[in-house]
C-alpha cells in the first residue's frame, strides 16, 4: 500500500485552512495548471496537475461526502481513512486465521465494489453541484468585413449571428439570434480579433465558447495598403509623363487632391511620396502612414515615320 495523498499538500496550503481557503487555493492553481493554457510541451504535466488539484478540492471541500463514505483516496488507489488532522492508511489487523482470511477476503471485495460506487456518487454529485470546471471548447472564429474606407476613419458595425441556448430550468436547447455592436477603430488591420466572451453554443455541462470576429480587408478599387500606407497606381501617358501633367483623385476619407508634375520627369518605377496621407495608426492617435504614388507609363502603340524622325530630332540633344 502506497503512502496517502496529502490533499493539503497538493493545494499548497496549511491543514488548518478555512473553505473560503481551500476555494482561493483551488481557484489559482486550477487557472495555472488548466491544459488549455499551457503549451503543447507541458500539456501532460498540465493534465496531471490539474487532475490531482481538481481532486484535492474536491476532497476538502465535500463535508458531507467525508461524512457518508470516510474514504479518500491514497497514491496506490487504494482507501485511506482521516486520523485528526492527518492522513493515515487503514491498520492491518495482527494474523488472521484462515477463517478470518476468507471472511476479510470476502469483506474487502465488497468495500471494493462499494469505493467504486461511491467514487461514481462522488464524482455525479459534483458534475450536479458545477464544482467540477467545466471545459471550455476552442473559439469560434467569423469573418467581420470591411471597407478601406471604414477603416481609416473608423465605423461601428452590428453584426447578428444565431446560437443554442440552454435553459438551466428544463435542460432543453433553442436557437436565439443575438446582436452585438463592434465598433472599428481607426487604423485597425485586417487580422484584428474581437472576442464575445462566452457567446458560443451553450451544452449541458460544458461552457460556451468565445466568438471571435476577425476584421478582412474587402479589395479596393484603387488604393492598396501596405501596412500603414496606402498605394495609388496611376496610369500616365508617355507624352505627359515627359512634358507635364496635372492630375486630380480623391482620398479615403472624401477629399479632394490634385497633384502637379511640371518640372518633374515621370519615369518607369518613379514614385511620388506624399507623407501623412496613408492609413491612421491605430495606437499611436494623430499619426498616419504616406500615400505612395506609382505611376505605370503608356506608351503609344504605334508611330510613323515622321513622328520617329521627330522624336530623334527632338531627343538628339536630350542628356
Amino acid at each position: 500500500m502506497g503512502d496517502p495523498i496529502d490533499f493539503y499538500g497538493v493545494l499548497n496550503i496549511p491543514k488548518d485552512s478555512s473553505p473560503e481557503d481551500i476555494r482561493k487555493a483551488y481557484k489559482v492553481l486550477v487557472r495555472r495548471w488548466h491544459p488549455d493554457k499551457n503549451p503543447p510541451s507541458s500539456k501532460k504535466e498540465a493534465e496531471a496537475k490539474f487532475k490531482a488539484i481538481t481532486e484535492a478540492y474536491e476532497a476538502l471541500s465535500d463535508k458531507e461526502y467525508r461524512a457518508m463514505f470516510g474514504v479518500y483516496h491514497s497514491v496506490d488507489g487504494e482507501g485511506s481513512a482521516r486520523s485528526g488532522d492527518r492522513w493515515a492508511s487503514p491498520k492491518p489487523s495482527p494474523c488472521p486465521s484462515p477463517r478470518d482470511t476468507g471472511q476479510r477476503k470476502h469483506k474487502s471485495e465488497g468495500q471494493d465494489a462499494a469505493k467504486r460506487a461511491n467514487s461514481a456518487g462522488y464524482h455525479q454529485y459534483f458534475a450536479a453541484s458545477g464544482a467540477v470546471p467545466r471545459r471550455k471548447p476552442p473559439p469560434v472564429e467569423r469573418k467581420l468585413e470591411c471597407t478601406l474606407e471604414e477603416l481609416c476613419r473608423g465605423c461601428k458595425k452590428e453584426i447578428r449571428f444565431t446560437r443554442e441556448a440552454l435553459d438551466k430550468n428544463t435542460g432543453t436547447i433553442s436557437r436565439e439570434e443575438v446582436v452585438q455592436t463592434v465598433r472599428v477603430k481607426p487604423g485597425w488591420k485586417k487580422g484584428t480579433k474581437v472576442t464575445f466572451e462566452n457567446m458560443g453554443d451553450e451544452r449541458p455541462g460544458g461552457l460556451p465558447a468565445d466568438v471571435v470576429y476577425v476584421i478582412a480587408e474587402k479589395e479596393h478599387p484603387f488604393f492598396k495598403r501596405v501596412g500603414n500606407d496606402l498605394v495609388l497606381k496611376v496610369e500616365v501617358p508617355l507624352v505627359n509623363a515627359l512634358t507635364g501633367w496635372t492630375f486630380s483623385f480623391r482620398l479615403l476619407g472624401g477629399e479632394k487632391m490634385s497633384c502637379t508634375f511640371a518640372d518633374e520627369i515621370i519615369h518607369p518605377g518613379y514614385e511620388k511620396v506624399i507623407p501623412g496621407q496613408g492609413m491612421p495608426l491605430a495606437k499611436e492617435k494623430g499619426t498616419r502612414g504616406d500615400l505612395r504614388i506609382k505611376f505605370h507609363i503608356v506608351f503609344p502603340k504605334q508611330l510613323s515615320e515622321e513622328q520617329r524622325s521627330g522624336i530623334r530630332d527632338l531627343f538628339r540633344d536630350a542628356s
